[in-house]
C-alpha cells in the first residue's frame, strides 16, 4: 500500500491524519503521567516521544488551554 493510500484510508477511518493521531496519543499518555507520577515535564516529554518539555508545554496548551503544571494540580490522583 502506498503512503498516499494509507494516509487517505487512515483519515477516512479516524478523521485525522496519522501524524495528528500520533500526537493525540502521545498527549493522552503525557496527561496520564502528569496525573499519576511525579516525573518532571522534561521526563514526561522524553517518555512520550514529544521530545522536549517546551514541546510538551506548547502542545498541551494548544489542546487543553493549560500548562502541564496547572493540569497536574487540577487532575492529580
Amino acid at each position: 500500500m502506498s503512503v498516499r493510500t494509507f494516509t487517505r484510508r487512515f483519515r477516512a477511518e479516524t478523521g485525522v491524519s496519522p501524524g495528528s493521531w500520533l500526537t493525540m496519543q502521545r498527549l493522552d499518555y503525557a496527561r496520564q503521567l502528569l496525573e499519576d507520577t511525579d516525573l518532571t515535564v522534561d521526563q514526561i516529554a522524553d517518555r512520550t516521544g514529544l521530545g522536549t518539555g517546551t514541546n510538551l508545554r506548547q502542545q498541551l496548551r494548544e489542546t487543553s488551554g493549560v500548562s502541564p503544571i496547572a493540569y497536574r494540580r487540577t487532575f492529580r490522583n
